[in-house]
């Protein structure tokens, strides 16, 4: 008789992808509606965006339910600052609070992959891009997720500066204006749902600029 062995596993990995853009003026981040386990497709209408702040926006993909947790641990956070120092924060000091929650849970971590957005003090548009465990990096386009692989390549195309070891070093916004940069990010999922089952459906692309945020959508393939 062969002995049997239990294979449970904490985490889950729901798929989807995100993408953030920043500008001199803006920051574009997207991410696709599907949210799937193993071949099913668990809903089409799951929203992948978080608004941290009145200028700050994560996208996370990964496991859900740590999404959600991590969310709310960062909400409850956000809530003791602004009762302490009467403001919000700034989109750079988000980021630092979210490296610094991630790194907290580095022995049991949330499986999120998140990409951070949004205006910093200036008015300038910022991203940062994180793994698992809360190491972090300020750039000027990111994408995370199952379509990351097919994406990236993608915006390093279009996008990506010569290398700071032959000039002199550039500035991490990219110099699309605002709505080139939603179309770039309507064209990389459309591509990327096409190639990866688990990015699809639709996109919700969210705009963060001095007026404030707004939401569009786009369809993506169904299948």
């Amino acid at each position: 008789m062969t002995k049997q062995q239990a294979n449970w596993s904490p985490y889950d990995n729901n798929g989807g992808s995100c993408v953030a853009i920043a500008g001199a003026d803006y920051c574009v981040i997207a991410a696709d509606t599907r949210m799937s386990t193993g071949y099913n497709i668990l809903t089409r209408e799951y929203s992948k965006i978080c608004k941290l702040a009145d200028k700050c926006v994560m996208a996370s993909s990964g496991f859900q339910a740590d999404v959600k947790a991590l969310q709310k641990q960062l909400a409850a956070r956000h809530l003791i600052y602004q009762h302490q120092h009467n403001k919000q924060m700034s989109c750079p000091a988000m980021a630092q609070l979210l490296s610094n929650t991630l790194y907290y849970k580095r022995f049991f971590p949330y499986y999120s992959f998140n990409v951070l957005g949004g205006l910093d003090n200036e008015g300038k548009g910022c991203v940062f891009t994180y793994d698992a465990v809360g190491s972090y990096e300020k750039v000027g386009y990111s994408s995370q997720g199952s379509g990351s692989t097919l994406i990236t390549p993608f915006l390093d195309n279009q996008l990506k500066s010569p290398s700071p070891l032959l000039l002199s070093v550039q500035d991490a916004v990219t110099p699309l204006v605002e709505a080139e940069a939603i179309d770039l990010v309507k064209t990389v999922f459309a591509s990327a749902s096409e190639r990866d089952i688990y990015t699809g459906d639709k996109i919700e692309i969210v705009v963060v600029n001095a007026t404030g945020i707004r939401r569009e959508y786009m369809e993506l393939r169904k299948d």
